[in-house]
């Protein structure tokens, strides 16, 4: 049996659903892949730092929204950087807040992993969308390898199945419903709810933050688009250069009105190769019933 240690940065709802995923899966991790997962470390900018090289009691991780039920002995006075040097761990897991301008800290984190000899996987699109190459360099040159198939659509297979099993079928075009959040307020808004009342809805679940532009204004599909343009098509392309347009100002007029002609308005992430380069769009879009449910593609 082989353990593996993880170091985790951020403790938001993706880092309790990877701890949840670790524990449900547990026996098939042993049995199917000889694999024993330990969490070592978390850090978080708002509760500081956990570590036991043994491993962290993940049940009671998972049941809590801090530290607080946490030993004290469990505590240690380090900053995200402290901890990816001194804890015991072969990869880590970053997983803190998105910024898709610098993609910092995230970047800096990747960075000090890669350099000490650590995995890196991360479901943080600002690394990946703006520095992937330079962090895939790194991760060569240290004999380590860097995971990022979280950052589009989240568990679904959207970056391995295009750079892996469809690699040679000549992909020219990309597009799809990029962001969950969007396509739940405007379906939503299909029920008969106004585009406040389904993005209060979309707040009250988690699926939307408190500033939800980065959600409804395209920004986060537009992060996603330009980390598809990078590992799909081999081109970099800053999310703030693509042509972007969010839902904000689709009434619940425009979605009764589309309904009538059995048509549903749908955020739509897009890239399309062509004899200029590549070019790329986030923007509201009418489809029809039979594509509506349609993925990158």
């Amino acid at each position: 049996m082989k353990i593996i240690k993880l170091g985790m940065i951020g403790f938001g709802n993706v880092a309790h659903g990877f701890i949840q995923s670790l524990i449900e899966k547990k026996t098939f991790f042993r049995k199917e892949m000889g694999f024993e997962f330990l969490i070592t470390s978390i850090t978080d900018i708002r509760y500081g730092t956990i570590y036991n090289p043994d491993g962290l009691p993940l049940k009671k991780l998972v049941s809590s929204h801090d530290f607080s039920e946490m030993d004290q002995s469990l505590f240690r006075d380090w900053n995200t950087i402290q901890m990816i040097r001194n804890a015991e761990s072969d990869v880590i897991i970053e997983l803190s807040f998105t910024d898709l301008k610098t993609g910092e800290p995230a970047v800096l984190h990747c960075q000090e992993a890669l350099l000490s000899g650590k995995h890196v996987i991360t479901s943080n699109k600002g690394p990946i969308a703006l520095h992937y190459s330079m962090l895939k360099g790194l991760a060569r040159d240290n004999g380590v390898k860097i995971g990022c198939e979280g950052t589009v659509m989240s568990g679904t297979p959207a970056l391995r199945l295009a750079t892996d099993s469809l690699l040679l079928t000549g992909i020219t075009e990309i597009k799809g419903i990029l962001n969950g959040t969007t396509n739940f307020i405007l379906t939503e808004m299909e029920n008969g709810s106004t585009y406040e009342a389904a993005l209060e809805e979309a707040q009250r679940l988690g699926y939307a933050e408190a500033d939800p532009s980065g959600d409804v204004e395209g920004f986060d599909t537009a992060g996603k688009v330009a980390i598809l343009a990078h590992l799909v098509f081999g081109t970099f392309i800053k999310p703030e250069d693509i042509d972007r347009v969010g839902i904000s100002d689709i009434t619940l007029e425009d979605v009764k009105a589309a309904l009538k002609e059995n048509m549903h308005w749908k955020l739509i992430g897009s890239l399309k190769k062509t004899e200029t380069g590549v070019e790329a769009y986030v923007k509201p879009v009418m489809l029809p019933d039979g594509e509506r449910h349609s993925v990158p593609h």
